[in-house]
């Protein structure tokens, strides 16, 4: 799913720009999958293993209010079972 796909763009002096975006909550569910994050470990390495796209790494951060692709080694992470909330308005 696109980042920004429904973020709304604003014009002025003929330069365009994203406004901000508003990222759905992430809900926990009962088929999530959780792990503790090892040395090395990144969102865009698990975006690829989990749904097969790195660009969705931003989708794992927001699940576990992280505000970098890099993981903190021992950090326990969630892991959506499926990305049906990975999408901003």
């Amino acid at each position: 799913m696109a980042r920004y796909r429904n973020t709304q763009i604003s014009t002025k002096n003929n330069k365009n720009s994203y406004r901000t975006t508003i990222y759905e909550s992430v809900p926990d569910r009962n088929t999530d999958d959780y792990f503790i994050a090892q040395e090395g470990d990144r969102c865009d390495n698990l975006a690829t293993q989990f749904y097969g796209n790195p660009n969705l790494w931003w989708f794992i951060a927001r699940a576990n209010n992280l505000k970098t692709n890099n993981i903190p080694a021992g950090t326990k992470l969630r892991i959506p079972a499926g990305i049906v909330s990975a999408k901003g308005s």
